[in-house]
């Protein structure tokens, strides 16, 4: 597997990635309609704008390829959003096709993610995970600590999103 740093040029791929880990990793905790009424066009749009104020909010994205070149995974974070007193990094994002999870990715990501933030001299990260998300165990497994949760609104559906963070990114 390839990991880069994500270009403009990789837009339409990210987005479609998004919209399909969103399909497999939401399904049974969002309602169907809501994960069917999703567009890559959508996602694109979105990941347009991200990429837009990339340069105003310090947010940076990389992506993992398959052999074939083709994007199967990727991570987006920066700073912290909320003002957390502890956490000055957040993971903002982090999805990778069914296909190809458990095999190492996810923590590659990451761990792009934090060198990118030790260059801005910030060693503590934050993420943000819906609680029924499988992904806790990941997180869990390469040493996140719960350390808060919240209730949120998605789709009409109010679900509990828990935070993990690490006060020391070089862990990762």
């Amino acid at each position: 597997m390839i990991l880069r740093t994500a270009t403009h040029d990789d837009i339409p791929a990210i987005a479609r990635v998004h919209v399909d880990a969103w399909r497999t990793t939401y399904q049974g905790i969002f309602p169907d309609e809501v994960l069917q009424t999703m567009t890559y066009q959508q996602r694109e749009q979105g990941w347009r704008s991200i990429f837009a104020g990339a340069l105003e909010k310090a947010p940076f994205t990389y992506v993992s390829e398959n052999p074939h070149g083709q994007i199967i995974g990727f991570a987006n974070g920066g700073l912290e959003r909320e003002g957390h007193s502890v956490y000055q990094g957040e993971l903002y994002a982090l999805y990778i096709l069914e296909a190809y999870q458990r095999r190492g990715i996810g923590r590659q990501l990451v761990q792009a993610i934090a060198h990118q933030l030790a260059q801005m001299n910030i060693q503590t990260l934050l993420v943000w995970v819906l609680e029924a998300n499988p992904a806790c165990r990941f997180y869990e497994a390469i040493g996140g600590q719960k350390v808060a949760q919240k209730a949120i609104v998605r789709g009409g559906t109010t679900l509990t999103e828990v935070a993990y963070g690490w006060t020391d990114t070089s862990r990762l």
